[in-house]
């Protein structure tokens, strides 16, 4: 998961950072009687008034370099500034999962939104009987936490993958997404629940053919579309990158493997059009499309994607300052 992946580097980098000579060099609130800034319990603890010192914490250790709230300039720092000063009560209610549907279905009709098989709060209460061979149980309070569940009856047969998955969801519906996202304080106050859709993916492909459309003071800027493929037991993601004109783009952010450049077809320009009316009043969103049977539905909207700890190659260094110059934060 790229949430995983993007932990992974984190906790690599603070590992490193203790091992090295210049451990003394830093303020003693980074050790914190031994615990990470990106513990669990030590961000579930703090007061909000605490927040944007711990951000400049975490984005030191990620950078090497200070964080500049009262004048952010580059895309990274103007997200961690929207984190704290821009956490409205509206983006809550978007990132969660169920309730954000109705508000699409308000904006652009039901239609893009992707089918529903149960809604509940507990696992065993989870009607197995009556869902499909497969299907997708995830939680409308975070990223990533999601479970593709192809073969049904020998899910539930093998014990030990059906008590890992039980005991993931159960340990997830009791935890707040808030305290292992870096400060994503959208997922804070959500109400944990469990969805169940259906797994929507083409016959022979990896995963659904996904669109991503970043959107900066209500215009979309950016247009992603991303196809996974599997070589050589190798998981591999091709982008298609385009302006909000559909000139071809170079931007590649960490995940892509490639950037192709190609033609947008009908189901892009929807997107672009879709995410425009969706981002309206919101300084940054991305707004997360998916395609199944040839029609476009509705993901998620992101307010603060990779958590503002974006990471770009070294010949893309420029997007820092380029994304962040699009987002006007006034």
């Amino acid at each position: 998961m790229i949430y995983n992946l993007l932990m992974s580097k984190l906790l690599s980098t603070i590992s490193d950072f203790f091992q090295s000579g210049k451990r003394n060099q830093y303020p003693e609130r980074l050790r914190n009687n031994g615990k990470s800034v990106f513990d669990y319990p030590v961000i579930m603890a703090l007061d909000e008034k605490e927040y944007p010192q711990y951000l400049k914490d975490a984005y030191y250790i990620k950078f090497g370099q200070k964080l500049n709230l009262r004048h952010p300039k580059n895309i990274n720092e103007k997200i961690q500034w929207l984190k704290i000063y821009d956490n409205l009560p509206i983006k809550t209610q978007l990132t969660d999962k169920l309730l954000v549907r109705d508000w699409v279905k308000d904006k652009i009709g039901e239609k893009y939104l992707k089918p529903v098989l149960w809604i509940g709060a507990k696992f065993e209460d989870i009607p197995f009987e009556n869902l499909p061979d497969d299907f997708v149980i995830k939680c409308n309070h975070g990223c990533k936490w999601q479970f593709i569940i192809k073969n049904k009856d020998k899910f539930i047969k093998t014990k030990s993958i059906y008590e890992y998955t039980k005991n993931k969801l159960v340990n997830w519906l009791n935890e707040s997404f808030f305290g292992w996202s870096d400060f994503e304080t959208q997922y804070k106050n959500i109400r944990p629940k469990i969805i169940i859709e259906p797994f929507l993916v083409e016959e022979n492909e990896h995963t659904p053919l996904e669109i991503e459309v970043w959107c900066f003071n209500g215009k979309p800027k950016i247009i992603q579309r991303i196809k996974e493929t599997v070589e050589n037991n190798k998981i591999c993601k091709i982008v298609n990158s385009f302006d909000e004109n559909f000139n071809f783009m170079d931007i590649k952010f960490y995940f892509a493997d490639e950037i192709v450049p190609a033609e947008p077809d009908e189901k892009i320009k929807l997107a672009r059009d879709l995410s425009e009316i969706l981002s309206k009043n919101f300084k940054l969103v991305r707004v997360d499309w998916m395609i199944y049977d040839n029609k476009l539905y509705f993901n998620e909207m992101t307010f603060t994607p990779y958590s503002g700890f974006i990471v770009f190659p070294p010949n893309n260094y420029q997007y820092y300052n380029i994304l962040g110059k699009m987002l006007n934060l006034k």
